[in-house]
C-alpha cells in the first residue's frame, strides 16, 4: 500500500516538472521572438515614416477659362453674296490683311451713280456762279434789279449744298465698296468660319463670320469663393484689394494634360462685387503666349504660390478618405496602429501639408493599408523623406 502510494505521487511530481518545464519553454520562445518594440512574430512588416517639418511652398488651385487678350467678332458691314473666302481656320493673320470679299457689283452701280450725280452738282454750281458773275456788274451800274442778283446768289447756295450732298452720297458708296472686303482689324489667329462662300451675309446676321483672337497675351479668369476671398484679404499684405493684388507672387498655369505652362503669369484685376447666383468673385490673370500654345476657349487651372516656413509633410500615399474626410495610420509605442484624422493646409504635388491632427516626430504608415486593421501590430521599416524626396522632389 505504502509502495503504491509513493509509486503516484512521483508520477504526479513527473507531470507537474513536464508542464513547469513546457511554460518555461514558451516564454522562453516568446520572449526571443518579440522585437525590442514589443512587435511580435505575426506583426506584419510596413514601411514607416517619421513626420517632419520643413520649409515649403504650397499652391492652391482655381479652374480657369482661357481667353485671348483680344477677341474681334467680324461681322459684315454691308448685304450681299459672300464671293470669297481668303483664310483658312486657325490660320495667323496679320492686321490689314484680306480675310472676306463680298459680291461689289451692286456698290461700284452705286458708287458710279452718285459720282454721275456729283458732277451734274457740280456744273449746276459753275453754271450758277456765272449767273452771279454776270449780273453782278450790272447790278452795280443800275440795269437790272438787285432782285435778279438776290435770286442768282440763291440759286448759287443751293448748287453748292447739292455739291456737298452729292459729295456725302460718294463718300458714302466708297465706304459700301470699302466694307465688301473685310480685313483684320488685329493680328491674331482666325476661328470657326460656319459660312461658305456663296453664302448670303448681312447685318442682321445673328454669327459672326468668324472670331479673330489676339493670344500674344492671354487671359484666365478664375473665380474664388467667399472664405477664399476673406482668407486671401488676411494673408496678403496691403491695405487695399488693390495693394494685396500689387503684393501677389507669380502664378501657374496647369494645363487640361496637368502639364504646367512653362511662363508664369500675373494677377491683375478683381471684380467690384461677388456673383449673387454663384457666391464668388472673379479675377484675371495674364499670361504671355510669345509661342501661341494656349488658345482662347482652352481650360486650365491657375495655382497661386504660398511660402510656408515650417510644414508639416505627409506623402499623399501616406493617407486615405472616409466620409469626406483625410486619414492617416499612426504608429504608437508597441507598434500598434490607430487611425487619425488631419486637415489639411496645402498641397505641392504629391505631397500634403498638415494643419491639425499630427505633431512632429509621429511615426505613419506610408503604405500597405490593405492589411492593417485598427489596433494592429506592425513591423516598421523606417523610411525618410529625404529618400522619397530623391524620387519625387518637393
Amino acid at each position: 500500500m505504502t509502495s503504491l502510494f509513493s509509486k503516484n505521487r512521483q508520477i504526479v511530481a513527473g507531470v507537474l516538472s513536464s508542464t513547469a518545464l513546457a511554460i518555461v519553454l514558451y516564454g522562453c520562445s516568446s520572449s526571443s521572438g518579440s522585437d525590442a518594440h514589443g512587435a511580435g512574430p505575426g506583426a506584419t512588416p510596413l514601411p514607416v515614416l517619421t513626420v517632419q517639418q520643413l520649409p515649403a511652398t504650397t499652391f492652391r488651385e482655381y479652374t480657369a477659362a482661357l481667353e485671348g487678350k483680344v477677341n474681334v467678332e467680324i461681322r459684315p458691314q454691308v448685304d450681299g453674296y459672300l464671293d470669297k473666302i481668303y483664310v483658312d481656320e486657325g490660320d495667323y493673320v496679320k492686321q490689314g490683311q484680306p480675310l472676306f470679299k463680298i459680291n461689289d457689283r451692286l456698290y461700284q452701280e452705286s458708287l458710279s451713280n452718285n459720282r454721275a450725280a456729283l458732277q451734274a452738282a457740280q456744273a449746276n454750281e459753275e453754271k450758277a456762279a456765272l449767273e452771279v458773275e454776270k449780273l453782278t456788274p450790272l447790278v452795280q451800274n443800275n440795269v437790272v434789279s438787285d432782285v435778279q442778283l438776290k435770286n442768282a446768289q440763291s440759286s448759287l447756295q443751293a448748287a453748292k449744298a447739292s455739291v456737298s450732298q452729292a459729295k456725302a452720297m460718294v463718300g458714302n458708296a466708297s465706304i459700301n465698296v470699302g466694307y465688301t472686303l473685310i480685313t483684320a482689324p488685329v493680328s491674331g489667329y482666325v476661328g470657326r468660319i460656319p459660312l461658305k462662300a456663296g453664302s448670303l451675309v448681312g447685318r442682321g446676321e445673328a454669327q459672326p463670320l468668324t472670331v479673330l483672337s489676339d493670344v500674344k497675351d492671354v487671359y484666365a479668369y478664375f473665380s474664388m469663393s467667399e472664405i477664399d476671398f476673406l482668407q486671401f484679404k488676411e494673408e496678403i499684405a496691403g491695405k487695399t484689394v488693390e495693394e494685396k493684388i500689387r503684393q501677389l507672387p507669380a502664378v501657374e498655369l496647369v494645363l487640361a494634360d496637368g502639364s504646367v505652362y512653362e511662363s508664369k503669369g500675373k494677377i491683375e484685376t478683381v471684380e467690384g462685387q461677388f456673383d449673387k447666383t454663384t457666391g464668388a468673385i472673379s479675377f484675371r490673370a495674364t499670361f504671355p503666349n510669345g509661342v501661341g500654345i494656349l488658345r482662347s476657349g482652352a481650360t486650365g487651372k491657375v495655382r497661386i504660390p504660398k511660402q510656408l516656413s515650417e510644414a508639416l509633410i505627409v506623402p499623399h500615399e501616406a493617407t486615405f478618405e472616409l466620409q469626406d474626410k483625410v486619414f492617416v495610420f499612426a504608429v504608437g509605442d508597441s507598434n500598434k496602429v490607430a487611425s487619425k484624422p488631419i486637415t489639411i493646409s496645402g498641397k505641392s504635388g504629391t505631397y500634403l501639408f498638415v494643419e491639425k491632427g499630427l505633431k512632429p516626430g509621429e511615426r505613419i504608415v506610408y503604405s500597405g493599408f490593405d492589411r492593417l486593421q485598427e489596433g494592429a501590430v506592425v513591423a516598421p521599416q523606417p523610411i525618410t523623406l529625404d529618400s522619397l524626396f530623391k524620387a519625387r522632389p518637393l
